[in-house]
């Protein structure tokens, strides 16, 4: 029994310190894990490809659209200027933010 409650409290800890990791941009925080699911989500769609700023913000409108996108961005979605929050976060380093040595990024 006592194994199996260790067991337990490791993981719900490795929980937690996954969760801890926030990345900052503005006024807005999202977990890490959030932005990398928005930048899967950016990098599957055309938005990087897009060179005309009129089109980059009509894609991301898009991407608010999808069913996937966690549910922190969805309060972004709806606030004007929300393209550049976005392409903000598509270029946050996560290789270099989860071991915090982005300034955006806290909470190790």
């Amino acid at each position: 029994m006592k194994t199996i409650t260790s067991i337990a409290l490791l993981f719900a800890t490795l929980y937690v310190v996954s969760e801890a990791v926030q990345v900052h941009d503005g006024d807005y925080s999202f977990s890490a894990e959030s932005v990398k699911v928005l930048q899967h989500l950016l990098e599957s769609s055309t938005v990087t490809q897009k060179p005309s700023p009129r089109l980059a913000q009509t894609s991301y409108g898009a991407v608010c659209a999808s069913p996937t996108l966690p549910q922190e961005f969805l309060t972004l979605c709806q606030q004007s200027g929300s393209a550049m929050v976005f392409s903000r976060l598509a270029s946050t380093p996560m290789d270099v933010c989860e071991i915090c040595a982005f300034a955006a990024c806290t909470g190790c």
